[in-house]
């Protein structure tokens, strides 16, 4: 590989990004927008709940149940009903997701230390989010229950009812239990594949249909230099995405940097070559650009999105499912920036997703200077 030729073609693909503004522009807005509509719009914290209570005890200890609902940042009371159908009405009009009845022997079977019930209902359209919602209910009803018995047994005896168990919560890493911070890095991950791939994808193909590729054929430079050269030229383009991305994770939604920069550097590098040589080897298979497109769409965006762990948990997969995972470098990728955000992990652990992400690298761009090669011929 001669340098000079293929720093010649990596100067040609610059001019070429600079004289086209609107690919530019959409090259730096595109992931800007993703990050921020994905990030602001795309959330797995449930709270507010929409909630519809029916109380038939009418006591004060009834009311102070419903208000200790009404205290909790995880439930929003709609409505106070006073029968079954409007609670009805309300989950099938989806006005409200759980409704709270408390039936009228409720303060006497607590009081004389019964079991003292509380019906939940649930719309599960929703099973996800209904069954976060009755894990809320439930401990809260929990809690006042056992609250108000030991205050009961408290007046009565002047000592206070113990749990053989007491269970103390320490959650590592996202303390706050913040999506925005377990999704955000993710999501780098996912967009720098998406726009890495699609960056490349219509560089040769352009090449095919503009009538230049014959032109540039009919040059010394060999294939590889043309796989190199405008990979060069899109690597610069892809860190600058990567910077816009990062500078959004950190200073607009504050997510916390806990791991070494330098292999979260080292470690994008690797990936956005690796995904610029995918994007290349597509555009190399295809003189078409709409075909181009579709296709780095199809094997960029869906994999990344579904099968990288970004949202959900490829352990929960059929076993097909999860073979195909393995194939998915983007998986590797989100799993480095993810233990870099939030545990602050570092290359001790994941030197074998580098090593995976180098090797995906590596044969990709071997097969673009190969498909390159076939193209001549």
């Amino acid at each position: 590989m001669n340098l000079r030729r293929t720093l010649a073609m990596a100067r040609k693909e610059i001019l070429h990004i600079i004289r086209d503004p609107r690919s530019l522009i959409a090259a730096f807005s595109q992931p800007l927008l993703m990050l921020l509509i994905f990030g602001y719009a795309l959330s797995l914290d449930v709270d507010r709940i929409p909630t519809i209570v029916y109380d038939l005890d009418q006591t004060p200890l009834s009311d102070s149940l419903i208000k200790s609902f009404r205290g909790s940042r995880y439930f929003n009371i709609v409505e106070e009903a006073h029968g079954y159908n409007p609670i009805d009405r309300a989950i099938d009009m989806r006005t409200a997701l759980l409704a709270v009845v408390v039936p009228t022997d409720y303060s006497r079977n607590l009081l004389e230390g019964r079991e003292a019930q509380v019906q939940l209902l649930l719309d599960g359209s929703d099973s996800n989010t209904a069954a976060i919602a009755q894990g809320y209910a439930e401990g809260l009803i929990q809690t006042f229950a056992q609250q108000t018995r030991e205050n009961a047994q408290s007046m009565r005896t002047g000592s206070v009812m113990r749990l053989p168990v007491e269970a103390r919560v320490r959650v590592w890493y996202n303390t706050d239990l913040v999506s925005r911070n377990f999704i955000v890095p993710g999501l780098i991950g996912v967009i720098i594949m998406i726009i890495a791939s699609l960056l490349t994808s219509l560089t040769v193909a352009r090449e095919w249909e503009n009538g230049t590729m014959e032109q540039l054929l009919s040059t010394p430079v060999r294939p590889v230099e043309i796989a190199m050269g405008k990979l060069a030229a899109y690597f610069l383009l892809g860190l600058a995405d990567m910077g816009v991305a990062l500078a959004v994770a950190l200073f607009v939604f504050d997510v916390p940097l806990k791991g070494s920069p330098t292999l979260l550097f080292v470690s994008s590098c690797i990936f956005i070559f690796g995904a610029l040589g995918w994007g290349i080897f597509i555009s190399a298979s295809q003189r078409n650009q709409l075909a181009a497109y579709q296709l780095g769409t199809l094997t960029s965006f869906l994999p990344a999105f579904l099968l990288s762990g970004f949202i959900y948990s490829i352990d929960n997969m059929p076993v097909i499912i999860r073979a195909i995972a393995l194939f998915v470098p983007a998986r590797y990728y989100i799993e480095i920036i993810k233990g870099v955000f939030l545990k602050g992990t570092g290359l001790r652990l994941l030197w074998f997703n580098l090593v995976l992400l180098t090797a995906y690298g590596a044969l990709v761009f071997y097969w673009a200077t190969n498909k390159l090669k076939k193209k001549v011929a």
